[in-house]
This record gives C-alpha cells, sequence and structure tokens, in this order.
C-alpha cells in the first residue's frame, strides 16, 4: 500500500515516482541517464571492428604515446611538439567530423576550444624549451623573475 506524503514546502511539485500519473514539469532531483555529446556517435558504422569506430581517438593517443616516448628517450621538444600538435589536430578533428566516438566529451565548442588551447600551450612551450630555445617571449622571462625572486 502506498501512502501519498505531502510535497515539501520549497520543492512545489512532487517528482514523477511520488505523483504517480501527474506529470511534473520540474527536473528529476536524481539524474537517470546522462546525454551522449554532440557528435559521439561511432566514426565508422556499427558493423566495423571496435577499432575502426573509434579510429580518431586511438589515433590522438597513439601520436600522444609516441610523443611520450620522444621525451622519455631524451628528445623532450621534439616529445612535446609532438603532443602539442596532436592536441591541435584533435581540436580540428573535433571540428571538421560529424561524429568522432571517444573524442567527443563535452560539447564540440568546449571541446574544440579545450583541444586547440591546450594545444597551442604545449606547442609554444616546447618552443622555448632551454637550450637553444626557438622562440623567445621577453614578458615571459620578466614574469619568472618577478615570480622567483
Amino acid at each position: 500500500m502506498r501512502t501519498e506524503r505531502p510535497a515539501p514546502a520549497d520543492q512545489g511539485e512532487w517528482s514523477m515516482a511520488d505523483q504517480g500519473e501527474r506529470k511534473s514539469r520540474r527536473f528529476p532531483s536524481v539524474t537517470q541517464d546522462t546525454a551522449r555529446p554532440e557528435g559521439g556517435g561511432r566514426a565508422a558504422p556499427g558493423d566495423a571492428p571496435a577499432p575502426a569506430r573509434q579510429w580518431p581517438m586511438l589515433t590522438v593517443l597513439a601520436a600522444t604515446a609516441a610523443g611520450l616516448l620522444f621525451t622519455a628517450f631524451g628528445h623532450p621538444r621534439i616529445g612535446c611538439l609532438i603532443i602539442g600538435v596532436v592536441l591541435i589536430a584533435a581540436a580540428v578533428l573535433r571540428q571538421v567530423l560529424p561524429s568522432v566516438g571517444m573524442l567527443a566529451v563535452r560539447s564540440r565548442f568546449t571541446d574544440v576550444v579545450t583541444y586547440g588551447l591546450l594545444g597551442a600551450a604545449i606547442t609554444l612551450l616546447a618552443l622555448m624549451i632551454e637550450p637553444n630555445s626557438r622562440l623567445e617571449l621577453p614578458f615571459l622571462e620578466d614574469s619568472v623573475r618577478f615570480i622567483v625572486r
């Protein structure tokens, strides 16, 4: 036997579970499911093998692993450049392709901005690695001296 309980004063209408047949316009207090990000579908047809369905994500992961290997074996500038360029390529893939599989984490705009900014920052920092840095940004040197002193 189900007893009707009154709604708390601060919640207004009852949730769907408490109301039985009545409809509520309020969101449920506990989320039942989450929506897939825009473009988060398979990158290949469903009958393709699993790696083919997720080729954008696997490409980004493989290239990032290559960059980490270069860094681990004593070539940090090359490794970081690879990682930065791969993140920029991930932003381009996310913007251009309609479905990128697990490369889609949030909305398309958020993913493109996040991948792009991180890729640009890592690329710039890779170009500034000492010795023989390829890029000189004087305001960064001044800010480091100000912070470290």
